[in-house]
């Protein structure tokens, strides 16, 4: 009798310990991958850094240029003068780039100084990117990605933009930070970059919330709102969004100033979510 639960003692410890590695194994992986995907601008920075490099190296071994193709240059910039486009950023830039590996790259999401520093997906489902990668790859991390409802032709009022609440502190675990105000004042800017267009959100609402049941009433499901159809609609999402906020933030929305919702699962109830939202206040040049 002794000998046998000597036995089974043993065998237990061994597999806490088989278990343990497993998950020591397991949470260093998806923390690598998540770093490589935030990573993933800055390694296209350093790539055309080196190209730029090469090609003014280029340029200046050239010393000798023709009168024909300084007048050419000089007629191409009188040409962009009369012309009017949308200066592109570096970032936007890189993201055309990005979109050639995936159509689905829709933007990038940074909260600067925070782990918060990922594409942004979009598919044809809010189901695909909860379990797959920017390479369409399976990953429990998932992706950031954009509801599928969002319209670009209009554009929609609010871009709804989802992650995953992980314990390795990576995609939108970072969130829950802003429950502390002291950390919402060092963290008041969202930036979201398209191809289009490389725009920075003031925050205006910081809040809890939950997944609710059809039958209740009276609630706000702000899990819902991504295109208003009336000025009344609209207000009566920012009005929800201020009541439901932990403290209090001086800043709002007008009808017609572009939305982002930040959301991600919070374990303060059964079915729990924690949202973050934010008015455009700025397009960077």
């Amino acid at each position: 009798m002794k000998k046998s639960h000597h036995i089974l003692m043993y065998f237990l410890l061994i597999l806490l310990i088989v278990l343990s590695v497993i998950y020591i194994v397991n949470f260093f992986s998806l923390k690598k991958e998540a770093t490589e995907e935030s990573n993933l601008l800055n390694a296209m920075e350093i790539y055309e850094n080196e190209i730029a490099y090469d090609n003014k190296v280029a340029e200046e071994t050239n010393v000798e240029t023709s009168k024909e193709a300084v007048e050419e240059k000089t007629n191409e910039v009188d040409g962009n003068l009369n012309e009017e486009k949308t200066e592109e950023t570096e970032r936007m830039a890189k993201l055309k780039k990005l979109q050639e590996e995936n159509t689905d790259i829709v933007g990038w999401l940074e909260i600067e100084n925070t782990s918060i520093n990922y594409p942004v997906l979009q598919g044809t489902d809010n189901e695909y990117y909860m379990t797959h990668n920017y390479k369409k790859e399976k990953s429990k991390n998932g992706s950031i990605f954009l509801t599928k409802d969002y319209d670009w032709t209009i554009p929609s009022s609010n871009l709804l933009i989802y992650g995953h609440n992980l314990g390795n502190g990576t995609m939108f675990q970072e969130l829950l930070k802003y429950q502390d105000k002291n950390f919402y004042k060092q963290h008041q800017t969202i930036r979201f970059t398209t191809t289009e267009e490389d725009a920075k959100y003031e925050i205006i609402s910081v809040f809890k919330s939950r997944v609710y049941y059809k039958s209740e009433k009276n609630v706000f499901r702000y899990y819902y709102f991504i295109n208003a159809e009336t000025e009344e609609e609209y207000n009566e999402f920012v009005e929800n969004a201020k009541k439901a906020s932990l403290y209090d933030i001086d800043a709002t929305a007008k009808y017609d100033e572009q939305l982002i919702t930040l959301s991600t699962c919070s374990y303060h109830v059964e079915d729990g979510r924690f949202a973050v939202v934010g008015k455009k206040v700025e397009t960077i040049q």
